[in-house]
């Protein structure tokens, strides 16, 4: 299938939310409203309207230090982090994907409580993390609800930047739920979300492995929760055009690699995702060496594509489209970081290209919706690039032929509604999901003050 007609993450969670009530539970917010991560801090700004949405990360010596450790350390430096010291114990774990049962040393660090100021009927975690091979990380959420009960802990991810022999497969972990919230790949959700239930407060859990025996350790620079209650809309309020600009993003087609490794999600035509990720990793100054690139088929243009691919990949969604996997991915390149996050307009999004950094956003709509795109999709990644001097928007579009063809410039109107609105209707005239706003924001280690300023002014800290 083409892009335009390759399922999203949105059909998979909408699948499950259709299981569920027939087999008589509530219907998950997923599959009403789409998911995303909130920027970081969760703060209002002066002069904007108030996010409906709230994200508390951990990134400096402090954050690490106020938290739980069982068996973790933090370490100072440039980019503060958290790494193994005395493992607290061992743990046998069997890879679901491979069948393999192997013993893992593990050490744990868990948040203080934090205390949502949205409450909140979705919840996405995110992290950057490094992990040599015979390492690899779980990230969890326990939450409160408003009613004064507690989730479970919720396995949020495991992840493992590699897929060698020493190396677990990087797994989301479906069907958790409780009776009033569920998880489907990457996604926390409040079942009945129409009844008023919330999640009131959360922590995260970090769980650190490797091979007994040895000294590595993964290296966790940045953890974080996202927790949402954006409203149903079927469209949004326009905006006004702010400044014009363009930044230099290479361009890369996701067409010209069909067929190419179908087994991480079907081949290219599924990958607007990684290819998306890619594009913006270089911008940064992001590079594969030759010997990472080894292993693609030597005749295949743009290796780094696939390598994109393969290590975004999710093996229990049995794709690409993993959001925090596509972040993580992003901070195993030296320097970068990586948030998934939930933008509130398109003035954020000018915010942050008049400061250099680009934007990788999500959205599903009809053909007929999006003049110039020539298909519709029920879930596709583009990255903003800039802004015309009519406010209309510039971006690399991977579902395009060729890279060539990938630079587009889509009407603003049209672009604002389709990736801000969580309702839509599909070819069939039913009511859909949107995708509400989400983003990824990849971005220096150490920005520029002017950088710094942009992602502040979006909630990004």
């Amino acid at each position: 299938m083409s892009s335009a007609e390759q399922p999203s993450r949105r059909i998979v969670l909408a699948a499950a939310a259709a299981a569920a009530a027939v087999a008589g539970g509530a219907l998950p917010a997923a599959a009403r409203a789409a998911s995303g991560a909130a920027p970081s801090g969760g703060a209002a700004n002066p002069g904007r309207a108030a996010r409906p949405v709230d994200y508390r990360s951990w990134t400096t010596l402090g954050d690490w230090r106020s938290g739980t450790a069982r068996g973790t350390r933090p370490v100072a430096g440039a980019r503060p982090g958290l790494v193994i010291g005395d493992p607290a114990g061992t743990t046998e774990y069997t890879d679901p994907h491979t069948g393999t049962t192997a013993t893992w040393e593990y050490a744990t660090w868990t948040s203080p409580v934090h205390r949502l100021a949205v409450p909140a009927t979705e919840a996405i975690a995110s992290w950057n993390a490094r992990t040599p091979a015979g390492t690899w990380i779980q990230v969890e959420l326990k939450g409160a609800y408003s009613d004064g009960s507690d989730t479970p802990w919720y396995v949020m991810g495991r992840w493992a930047a590699g897929d060698g022999e020493r190396d677990i497969r990087r797994t989301s972990i479906d069907g958790q739920g409780d009776g009033k919230s569920s998880v489907w790949t990457d996604t926390f959700s409040v079942d009945d979300a129409a009844g008023g239930l919330r999640l009131a407060s959360y922590r995260v859990r970090l769980t650190l492995h490797r091979r007994p025996g040895t000294r590595a350790t993964p290296t966790v620079w940045r953890v974080g929760t996202m927790g949402s209650d954006v409203p149903d809309r079927f469209t949004v309020p326009a905006s006004a055009p702010g400044p014009a600009r363009e930044l230099r993003v290479p361009r890369y087609s996701q067409e010209i690699h069909k067929g190419q490794y179908p087994e991480y999600d079907n081949g290219g035509e599924a990958w607007c995702s990684p290819t998306s990720s890619q594009m913006v990793v270089e911008y940064w100054g992001g590079r594969l060496t030759e010997e990472q690139l080894a292993w693609v088929d030597p005749s295949y243009a743009d290796p780094q594509v696939c390598h994109a691919a393969r290590y975004t990949y999710d093996n229990q969604y049995s794709g690409c489209g993993n959001w925090p996997f596509n972040a993580a991915y992003a901070a195993t390149f030296e320097g970068l970081q990586g948030v998934v996050t939930r933008l509130g307009s398109l003035t954020d999004l000018e915010t942050l290209v008049a400061a250099g950094i680009p934007a990788i956003t999500s959205q599903s709509f009809l053909e007929e919706e999006l003049t110039g795109a020539g298909y519709g999709t029920a879930g596709h990644l583009m990255t903003v690039i800039g802004f015309t001097a009519d406010g209309d928007v510039i971006a690399n579009d991977p579902a395009s032929d060729d890279n060539d063809a990938v630079r587009r410039v889509y009407r603003r109107r049209e672009w604002e509604n389709i990736w801000l609105r969580t309702k839509r209707y599909s070819a069939d005239g039913k009511a859909v999901s949107g995708t509400g706003g989400v983003c990824y924001l990849y971005f220096p280690a150490h920005p520029s003050p002017r950088q710094r300023e942009a992602l502040a002014a979006v909630g990004v800290r």
